[in-house]
């Protein structure tokens, strides 16, 4: 079991900057790649950022590419999202979320389906 903590979340005029954080414990941090999704209300659970083992490789979706990066330290255990140039179509839940590998070249994940734990989310509401 790896148990999944965010924090960071909070209100943010437009163009301004957060930075989400998530926190894992419970096992081998270094064993899984992490992802960061969102959820707006009212829309589906949506991929916003995936990085592996090592934080070699990253993805990003496109409507955050270029705003948003993620990375991670592997000595404390905590996933990041740095989110700058804030955009009220940001709003929402942001989760992180860990996949157990089986080998550290697989492809990252970009599904929500292919995760295997969760955090409860912390809220992003940018306003206008």
């Amino acid at each position: 079991q790896v148990q999944l903590v965010e924090s960071g979340g909070g209100l943010v005029q437009a163009g301004g900057s957060l930075r989400l954080s998530c926190a894992a414990s419970g096992r081998t941090f270094r064993n899984y790649a992490m992802g960061w999704f969102r959820q707006a209300s009212g829309k589906e659970r949506e991929f916003v950022a995936a990085i592996n083992y090592n934080g070699g490789n990253t993805n990003y979706a496109d409507s955050v590419k270029g705003r948003f990066t993620i990375s991670r330290d592997n000595a404390k255990n905590t996933v990041y999202l740095q989110m700058n140039s804030l955009k009220p179509e940001d709003t929402a839940v942001y989760y992180c979320a860990a996949e157990a590998l089986i080998t550290i070249w697989q492809p990252l994940a970009l599904t929500a389906a292919k995760y295997d734990y969760w955090g409860q989310g912390t809220q992003v509401t940018v306003s206008s």
